[in-house]
């Protein structure tokens, strides 16, 4: 099971960090990412981390103003979203791959939070 925090409302400019803790099982052999849902729109990769953590990809809307982390010793995920725009309000979504590599398709991916809302707005 994969559950999301730590989305809300928030300014331009301004930041969040997003969590995805993980129960139930133990994800540190595989890549995890995390992808996004703007409202009338299709899911989209935002970043996806290795198992070994040190090999991350980002969508080229978000590079730079966001970074993609884990701790699997405490079974858990991050995304620190720095320089936030109107245009990164949308449901973030966790999730783990099949694969230790990462990927930027959803395909890849089996397992899925919920969801956490981030909303950017003055």
């Amino acid at each position: 099971q994969l559950v999301e925090s730590g989305g809300g409302l928030v300014q331009p400019g301004g930041s969040l960090r997003l969590s995805c803790a993980a129960s139930g099982s133990t994800f540190s052999s595989y890549a995890m990412g995390w992808f996004r849902q703007a409202p009338g729109k299709e899911r989209e990769f935002v970043a996806t981390i290795a198992w070994s953590g040190d090999d991350t990809q980002y969508s080229s809307s978000v590079k730079g103003r966001f970074t993609i982390s884990r701790d699997d010793a405490k079974n858990t995920m991050y995304l620190q979203m720095n320089a936030l725009k109107p245009e990164d309000t949308a449901v973030y979504y966790c999730a783990v791959g099949r694969w230790p590599g990462g990927s930027i398709a959803d395909y890849d991916y089996d397992y899925w939070g919920q969801g956490t809302q981030v909303t950017v707005s003055s």
